[in-house]
């Protein structure tokens, strides 16, 4: 069984759409949103997929969420048949943090065995064998010191060490300040991260607020050799669920 997102239908958040982030920005994909993430941003956009009634973990605008209106469990097969549905050849597993789910993704894969998938996870987490077989692309966000997690709960040297050498990893960092570029430096410093596969992205949930850092965050990349992600679904779409 999957513990799923909803979305503000109350349904499960499976849909198609653009992937709006990344390496793989503007390909047509099926999404699935997991819930529940074992790390707390105080920005995260998501928070409906952790920030529960009594989980006093911070963010930004305090909200909390009741647990029965914005998670649905579903089985393995009812996943596969309406992702099939959606008849897209490329799956993003999102969340939450998906890599909490491991052994139920890794039945879904199987039942789904001629599709890609990308595996959007903060970096934390070993896929374990089975469902790592599976995983055509690793996006993952290590979390910075203005995401309010500790170190040493969101940067874990074991697991940088492992992306930092696997080819399918791809390395995205949330960027809301110019000096937080101090600490990617410092990361990639010390993990060796594959040239070309990091990506600086501005924090943000409207479009004014991307374009006026992506004016400084642009010149930046620039200078250090990064790669730089928009949020093209928040241009598309707003900051909305299914999308």
């Amino acid at each position: 069984m999957l513990t799923l997102a909803t979305d503000d239908g109350g349904g499960p958040e499976i849909f198609a759409s653009v992937q709006g982030e990344g390496p793989s920005m503007g390909m047509p994909v099926s999404f699935m949103r997991l819930s529940r993430c074992n790390l707390a941003c105080v920005w995260c956009d998501t928070a409906y997929t952790w920030r529960f009634e009594g989980d006093n973990r911070p963010h930004r605008d305090g909200q909390t969420y009741d647990r029965k209106a914005n998670q649905v469990t579903l089985g393995e097969d009812e996943v596969a048949a309406r992702i099939m549905a959606l008849g897209q050849n490329r799956l993003v597993i999102t969340g939450g943090e998906p890599l909490l789910q491991a052994p139920a993704l890794a039945k879904l894969l199987d039942l789904l065995p001629d599709i890609g998938v990308e595996i959007e996870t903060n970096g934390t987490i070993k896929a374990p064998p089975r469902l790592d077989i599976r995983i055509d692309q690793f996006n993952v966000s290590p979390k910075l010191a203005h995401s309010g997690n500790p170190a040493e709960l969101a940067l874990i040297p074991e697991r940088l060490d492992a992306y930092a050498t696997d080819p399918r990893a791809w390395f995205k960092f949330v960027i809301a300040e110019p000096s937080d570029l101090d600490e990617v430096l410092a990361l990639r410093e010390r993990y060796r991260f594959r040239p070309g596969h990091v990506f600086l992205m501005p924090e943000g949930t409207d479009s004014e607020t991307l374009r006026a850092r992506e004016k400084w965050l642009a010149p930046l990349c620039v200078e250090h050799g990064f790669r730089m992600s928009d949020r093209l679904h928040i241009h598309l779409f707003g900051d909305t669920r299914g999308t």
